[in-house]
């Protein structure tokens, strides 16, 4: 089942939700600039382009931003390092500690582009939970904007990608969730609602009740853009 809308908000009913990390859930963003700034002053990259890039998988992103092919291993394990030991100021994003609470445990999963260290150690620092089901980029052969991700987690909750809602908050992800044939809820953390294109958009959790009842779980989206 699709999003039915009205005058004053959208409704979709969705067996399972999975959600992205950061700029979804957790406000990294200070902390990823703060790395990224010196990771880029370091390798020889032009800062101005990382915006573009900055959702990505970090072996991606050194492909695409680092010049001399021969330093790309070594770049990914430094910008790794680098946001690893880098988290003072992640929080929680508004809405993701209530979306927590109100949906159940076997129906929820974070599918993010970070490696595992990485998600541990933002997820500590913001003060949330691991759901049961998390799948880091070193889980998966292809990181977004391949489905792989979003395709395993659905796997791993026993839902079918139509059946489960994904949130997130970058062009990439959106196309990976749409290349797997999952329904879209954009969160506007860092682009317009024209770059994201997702199905609904928020600006960011906070602006959805989340309703679990014996058909599932009823998305109630408030102030759609």
């Amino acid at each position: 089942m699709g999003w039915e809308h009205t005058s004053d908000e959208t409704v979709g009913f969705f067996d399972a939700v999975i959600l992205d990390h950061d700029g979804t859930i957790v406000d990294s963003h200070d902390a990823m600039v703060r790395s990224y700034t010196r990771w880029a002053a370091e390798y020889d990259v032009d800062l101005t382009q990382m915006p573009k890039y900055m959702s990505m998988p970090s072996r991606a992103l050194t492909e695409a931003l680092v010049p001399d092919a021969t330093r790309w291993d070594e770049a990914a394990t430094r910008i790794e390092e680098l946001e690893v030991s880098d988290t003072a100021g992640v929080v929680p994003m508004p809405g993701a500690v209530d979306a927590f609470r109100a949906l159940p445990g076997d129906a929820v999963a974070i599918a993010t582009s970070c490696t595992q260290p990485l998600l541990d150690a933002r997820l500590r620092a913001s003060g949330l939970s691991h759901p049961r089901v998390v799948v880091t980029r070193d889980q998966v052969e292809h990181g977004k904007p391949a489905p792989d991700s979003f395709l395993l987690a659905a796997q791993r909750l026993g839902v079918e990608p139509s059946r489960a809602l994904v949130a997130e908050d970058s062009p990439v992800g959106i196309t990976a969730a749409r290349a797997g044939g999952f329904p879209t809820l954009g969160i506007l953390s860092t682009h317009t609602a024209d770059v994201l294109r997702a199905d609904v958009h928020v600006t960011d959790l906070s602006q959805v009740t989340w309703e679990v009842g014996d058909e599932g779980i009823r998305v109630i989206v408030h102030a759609t853009r």
